[in-house]
């Protein structure tokens, strides 16, 4: 007589309740790695390896925090690494550069809109300045959100030259050689 098969025991992931196979394909795979290490390593050896990296990363950060650094550190002048910020899925988003950029764009051949994107980064709050800048130069400035979904000012008329006096005037935060000037598509610095 055959023998009966037994059933298959599946193991589950407590942390996303899938088999762990599948664990990289689930909402949360972040969370899964501790478990994963730990109860199927051998799945994933690259979790294995990253982990024992990050331990040794994390070792090497102690002892720099505590004065003792690598043989490979050769002096104390060290360049200040750019913040980064770390989205879902590991990605990196860098930090915003505080600058202001001043562009013109030309619409039915003689009127133009002067755009000014980036005063919010130095705290100036954007209605006080499309007032500001309304009351100024007599024109016509509303706070708009532009393609990239930020908040800029769109002044009208051709006022890019005037403007960057106004700016540093009126708010002292924002210096002269953080100003730039979009033309035929270049950053060119109002300095």
């Amino acid at each position: 007589m055959a023998e009966k098969p037994q059933p298959v025991v599946v193991q589950y992931c407590q942390a996303c309740s899938l088999p762990p196979e599948y664990c990289e394909f689930g909402p949360e795979f972040e969370k899964c790695k501790p478990w994963l290490i730990q109860n199927a390593p051998d799945l994933y050896p690259d979790l294995l390896k990253a982990a024992n990296a990050n331990e040794a990363d994390k070792v090497a950060d102690q002892l720099h925090s505590t004065g003792i650094s690598s043989a490979d550190s050769g002096g104390s002048s060290e360049a200040k690494p750019e913040e980064v910020k770390r989205l879902p899925g590991g990605k990196t988003k860098k930090k915003e550069k505080k600058e202001v950029i001043i562009e013109k764009v030309v619409r039915n051949k003689r009127k133009c809109i002067t755009t000014v994107k980036g005063l919010e980064l130095f705290g100036v709050k954007l209605s006080d300045a499309s007032k500001k800048l309304g009351k100024k130069f007599a024109t016509g400035a509303s706070v708009v959100k532009g393609p990239t979904d930020k908040e800029q000012i769109d002044v009208q008329g051709d006022i890019s030259y005037d403007i960057v006096e106004f700016i540093t005037e009126t708010w002292p935060d924002v210096l002269e050689t953080s100003i730039f000037f979009i033309e035929d598509g270049k950053k060119v610095p109002a300095a």
